[in-house]
């Protein structure tokens, strides 16, 4: 799921956070925003069950552990596409699973 959370930092970055990436969709993502000028900033792994329980490193049993991403760029306009392709993978998935499942 993204979640629009722009924030203007110092720099004159954008960044955007992306919560609840699925574990298989991780790498797409970084390679993804690489080849479209972005950059992670920071990813991490927070408890469903406890909001206080975040690490910064993927935990030995990663289950129960929404993994978020934090990127950024110096355009919105790059983060915007970002998002328009996640967005679409996403539900291209859902809509291929439901139709599995039919």
């Amino acid at each position: 799921m993204l979640t629009e959370k722009f924030q203007e930092e110092l720099n004159n970055r954008k960044q955007i956070e992306v919560k609840d990436v699925n574990k298989d969709m991780v790498s797409w993502l970084e390679d993804l925003a690489e080849e479209v000028n972005c950059r992670v900033d920071r990813k991490e792994w927070k408890s469903k069950y406890n909001s206080y329980v975040v690490y910064d490193y993927e935990p030995f049993c990663s289950d129960g552990f929404e993994i978020n991403l934090f990127l950024s760029s110096t355009s919105r306009a790059h983060l915007n596409f970002l998002k328009y392709l996640y967005d679409n993978k996403v539900s291209t998935l859902k809509y291929l699973d439901s139709c599995i499942k039919k």
